[in-house]
């Protein structure tokens, strides 16, 4: 909805290809609320197919712009297709975020923070935090309480139970993330809780002593997990943020509002949070990312008349000119 209610409502007609795993959810039940609240029928289509119907619409010729959420890895397909038919794009892509927790933080606020953004929705929102990066002073009575919260997350269904961890979108997911974890611990990393999968359900994890180099470090989970990474030095942690080809959103928690600054301005990212978490999000603001996690655009409050309209130069002459030839 971050990019379709804007586009309708500048005045564009909007058609939407969903994954093609929620194509009722995220697709036709959102045609038929927008139909019920009165929005007029050919303004809002809805197209459910697998990547053959994407590259259509993609490469139709009435499509003016594309507007795409997904891997970094479909972007530079649908960025290749658009670039080929010059077509307007936008494109919401992947990240592998920094939280840094400084030594003069809070730790139960920092904890808090950690447990938030890395086991909301299951860990499934490209501004999740993949990195907390923690100072090393501070790091074991941090981690203390960051298991604590994970181990107090109930799993199950959230339709038939009260829970804060549901499902991830599919068994492959999950079994993606376990992957990651088993890797992870292979390589060197500490498994302190969880990391186990039955089905879709995955445990909220927590991993430490993961490092530059190691899968855990480098790729997206897209589950509820939190790695720790260890740092000495403020100048430490900047290059361990910047060591990702993503650059979406990057939170920094000190009492030091200036010191945060300092860090955050040197971070290669489109959001960037002080004392607060990575996963956040208002629709009045520009949202956008850098590098593999986007292309340079952003949506939201007045990034988006440029996203879903185009300038036109209109003059008028009340005098004709009369020129020389």
């Amino acid at each position: 909805m971050r990019a379709i209610a804007p586009a309708l409502a500048i005045g564009n007609t909007v058609v939407l290809k969903p994954d093609p795993r929620t194509s009722v959810s995220g697709g036709l039940l959102l045609q038929q609320l927008l139909v019920a609240a009165g929005l007029p029928e050919g303004v809002f289509h809805v197209v459910p197919g697998q990547a053959d119907a994407g590259e259509a619409l993609c490469t139709h010729p009435k499509v003016a712009m594309i507007q795409f959420t997904g891997s970094t890895a479909v972007g530079r397909k649908i960025g290749a297709l658009a670039g080929g038919h010059l077509k307007k794009l936008s494109l919401e892509l992947g990240g592998k975020n920094s939280l840094i927790i400084l030594d003069d933080a809070d730790l139960d606020i920092a904890a808090s923070n950690a447990a938030w953004s890395a086991f909301l929705h299951q860990g499934q929102i490209c501004m999740a935090s993949g990195r907390i990066l923690v100072h090393e002073s501070i790091h074991d009575q941090l981690l203390e309480r960051i298991v604590a919260k994970a181990g107090g997350l109930p799993l199950g269904d959230p339709s038939a139970s009260e829970c804060a961890i549901g499902p991830l979108i599919g068994e492959p997911q999950a079994t993606k993330a376990r992957a990651l974890v088993d890797a992870a611990v292979a390589e060197g990393a500490m498994l302190v809780t969880g990391g186990k999968n039955t089905g879709a359900f995955f445990t909220p994890a927590v991993l430490t002593g993961v490092k530059p180099g190691m899968r855990a470090f480098e790729e997206e989970f897209f589950a509820p997990v939190a790695s720790l990474t260890k740092f000495r030095t403020d100048e430490e942690a900047i290059d361990l943020a910047n060591a990702t080809e993503y650059g979406l959103s990057a939170a920094i928690i000190s009492n030091s509002t200036s010191r945060a600054l300092a860090i955050g301005e040197r971070l290669n990212t489109g959001l960037l949070h002080i004392n607060d978490q990575t996963v956040v999000d208002e629709v009045v603001n520009p949202f956008g990312g850098r590098g593999n996690s986007g292309n340079g655009t952003s949506i939201g409050g007045p990034a988006n008349w440029d996203e879903f309209s185009q300038w036109q130069w209109v003059t008028i002459k009340d005098t004709p000119i009369q020129y020389p030839f």
